[in-house]
C-alpha cells in the first residue's frame, strides 16, 4: 500500500458558506481540547497522536469498583489471529440479556477498546439491562483494509458463537460504534446480510465515518474546524485504503457508502453534529436507508463537533444526544 501524502491531492470542492458556529458550551471543551491534544495532519504525525490517544484509555478496574458491572476478556478467532474483545453484564443479573457488539472511533488508525466509549456502554448496560462486548479491531495503515472490518466481523461471529458461556440471546444483538467504529458497524451490517450471517436487531451509527471520498460539502465547510476535519480524515481514509482511496473500485464493506443496495439491512440510529466533517454523509446515508426501505432515526445535533459527546459529557448537548438514543435502544430490544 502506497499511502499518498493527502495534501498532494485536488483541494477543489464545492463553494459552501463558512464554518457552522459550535454550540457554546461545546466550544469552550473544544478549545482544550485543541490546545491539549496533537492534531492528525499526516502519516507521519500518526504515532504521536496514537500516544496522546493511548494515555486516555481507562483501567478495566476503574469500571467495575462500585460493583454493578461485570467485566472480562477473551479472544474471538480472527481471520488472521485473535481479536481481542472486552464482555460486561450487569452485575448479578443471570438471565439471557440482549447484547451491543461495539466498535470503537478513531478515524481507521487509531483507539483501541478501553477508551471512554466504556463508560457509556457500562451505562447503557446498567440502564437498559443489556450486555455489550467491545471489540478492538486492527487498525491501519499497519492492517489495511479489509483488516478493520473482518476483525469487527469475527467480534460479532464470537459473541453469536459464545452466547450461552456469555449468558446473552443470540437472537437480539445490535451492532454499533462511534466515528471510524459506526462506519464498520454499518459495514459489519453489510456483510451480516451479504453473508447470512448473524440476525440483527439494529444498528447504532454515532457520527459514523462512512465516505472515503470525503468531499461533501460539509467535508469543505469545516476544513481546519473541530476535532476531526477533511485533512484528518484523508490521513485516515489514505490508511486504510492507500492510492484507492477516493478511486471507483473502494468496496462498500470499506466505505459504506459505496454500497449501492441498502436494501434489508436491520433498523438503524444515526446522529451526527451539524458542524463537523461527517454531516453531510451521515444525513446522506440516513435518507438512503429510508428509500431501501429500512427504519432510519437520524440526529443532527445543532452546533455540534466530531465526537463531541465524548469530549464534553458534562455539556447540556452532550447529555441530550445520549439520552436521545435510550427510547431508540427501548424498542430494538423490546
Amino acid at each position: 500500500m502506497t499511502a499518498t501524502d493527502p495534501s498532494t491531492r485536488p483541494q477543489t470542492g464545492p463553494q459552501t458558506g463558512p464554518p457552522v458556529p459550535y454550540d457554546p458550551e461545546l466550544a469552550a471543551a473544544l478549545a482544550v481540547v485543541r490546545a491539549e491534544m496533537p492534531r492528525l495532519e499526516s502519516i507521519e504525525s500518526l504515532p504521536v497522536v496514537r500516544a496522546a490517544v493511548a494515555s486516555r484509555q481507562l483501567p478495566l478496574g476503574d469500571l467495575t469498583a462500585d460493583g454493578t458491572i461485570e467485566l472480562w476478556e477473551a479472544e474471538a478467532d480472527g481471520p488472521d489471529g485473535p481479536v481481542p474483545v472486552i464482555a460486561g453484564r450487569p452485575a448479578g443479573v443471570t438471565t439471557a440479556l440482549p447484547v451491543l457488539c461495539w466498535l470503537h472511533g478513531g478515524g481507521m488508525v487509531l483507539g483501541g477498546n478501553r477508551g471512554r466509549d466504556l463508560l457509556f456502554l457500562k451505562q447503557y448496560a446498567l440502564d437498559l439491562g443489556l450486555a455489550f462486548v467491545a471489540i478492538d479491531y486492527r487498525v491501519a495503515p499497519e492492517h489495511p483494509h479489509p483488516a478493520p472490518v473482518e476483525d469487527s466481523y469475527a467480534g460479532l461471529k464470537w459473541t453469536v458463537e459464545h452466547a450461552a458461556e456469555l449468558g446473552i440471546d443470540p437472537e437480539r444483538v445490535l451492532v454499533g460504534g462511534a466515528s471510524a467504529g459506526g462506519g464498520l458497524a454499518a459495514a459489519v451490517a453489510l456483510l451480516a446480510r451479504d453473508r447470512n450471517g448473524p440476525a440483527l436487531l439494529g444498528q447504532l451509527l454515532l457520527y459514523p465515518m462512512l465516505d472515503d471520498r470525503n468531499n461533501t460539502p460539509s467535508a469543505y465547510q469545516m476544513a481546519g474546524a473541530g476535532s476531526w476535519d477533511r485533512t484528518a480524515n484523508n490521513v485516515g481514509w489514505t490508511a486504510l485504503l492507500g492510492d484507492a482511496r477516493g478511486g471507483p473500485d473502494v468496496s462498500p464493506y470499506a466505505a459504506p457508502a459505496r454500497a449501492t443496495d441498502l436494501s434489508g439491512l436491520p433498523p438503524a440510529f444515526l446522529d451526527v453534529g451539524s458542524a463537523e466533517t461527517f454531516r453531510d454523509e451521515v444525513i446522506t446515508y440516513a435518507a438512503r436507508l429510508s428509500l431501501a426501505g429500512v427504519a432510519a432515526e437520524l440526529h443532527m445535533w445543532p452546533g455540534a463537533f466530531h465526537g463531541f459527546d465524548g469530549v464534553a459529557p458534562q455539556a447540556a448537548l452532550s447529555q441530550q444526544a445520549r439520552e436521545a438514543r435510550v427510547p431508540w435502544l427501548r424498542r430494538m430490544l423490546g
